[in-house]
């Protein structure tokens, strides 16, 4: 993913931030011990976001422990010391990033390319391992990419159409954390909302740079060239739309812990990402 979906820190009490720094740190620590120290370089706060909706809906007591930071041996950290509600999110980051990498060497050129070409063996075989743990999120991501990958190739112009393999796929990973089936539809739709509002986000900030570029990007079609009047008409209804959306289905979801945090993120956090995002 992105990086789109995070908390808006200043709105979180002091307790509460410690504990998505310490789910964060912790993801980071799962991520390194099951793929290799470069998968930790990889973490975004939108698989935070996952495992701390992973770890919400279960019945586990979450331990905390204090343990150096490997990139700064001179600070402390929190850490969850049961991780196994982590493992899900850590796999699903790293099909995600072979899928994205292979989407960047097609779109990229230059060095840029060259880069990313060098380092796609090392999360290849992350990929691979994160697969044989849940092939269920291989099967997810690379039906999303397919189906992603032909509508773009046919230069959908409907917004609803391309942002639907996005939406899609989050929310068919969101239902993986939980076996209830009521819970599951209302997984679904907050899945479904905020993976769309991760991909209209996602196209409004590289908007310019396609059109310089000359690359597909679903928004180009009206734009004025003035781009802040078209974000706030065009744009920002959607993803309002999203978030309300979002918000709704998640009042209905059984949270055992941490609503308030996770509430801060698609409350508050989502409208400020985007408005920084967009430099509203």
């Amino acid at each position: 993913m992105f990086g789109y979906v995070r908390a808006a820190k200043p709105e979180l009490k002091v307790k509460e931030y410690e504990m998505y720094k310490a789910v964060y740190c912790t993801l980071c620590k799962t991520l390194g011990k099951s793929y290799g120290f470069l998968a930790r370089l990889t973490l975004s706060y939108d698989f935070t976001f996952l495992a701390l909706l992973n770890m919400s809906l279960k019945d586990t007591c979450v331990c905390i422990e204090k343990k150096r930071c490997p990139f700064n041996p001179f600070k402390k950290c929190n850490y969850c010391k049961n991780k196994e509600d982590l493992e899900m999110p850590a796999a699903a980051a790293m099909i995600m990033l072979y899928y994205k990498l292979n989407d960047n060497i097609a779109d990229e050129k230059g060095f840029k390319k060259i880069g990313y070409k060098l380092i796609k063996p090392f999360f290849s075989s992350a990929r691979k391992k994160a697969s044989k743990k849940y092939p269920k999120i291989e099967g997810i991501v690379s039906a999303y990419i397919e189906n992603q990958t032909r509508l773009e190739s046919k230069n959908c112009s409907n917004l609803d159409e391309i942002s639907d393999p996005t939406a899609k796929a989050l929310s068919q990973i969101l239902m993986l954390c939980s076996d209830d089936n009521t819970q599951k539809r209302i997984l679904d739709r907050i899945g479904y909302c905020i993976g769309r509002y991760i991909y209209i986000l996602d196209a409004a900030c590289d908007l310019e740079k396609d059109i310089k570029n000359n690359s597909y990007n679903v928004l180009k079609e009206g734009y004025t060239g003035k781009f802040k009047d078209y974000i706030e008409e065009k744009v920002l209804p959607q993803l309002y739309f999203c978030i309300n959306e979002a918000a709704s289905a998640f009042e209905l979801l059984e949270i055992k812990k941490y609503k308030t945090i996770l509430g801060n993120i698609i409350y508050l956090g989502l409208e400020e990402t985007f408005k920084k995002e967009l430099n509203l």
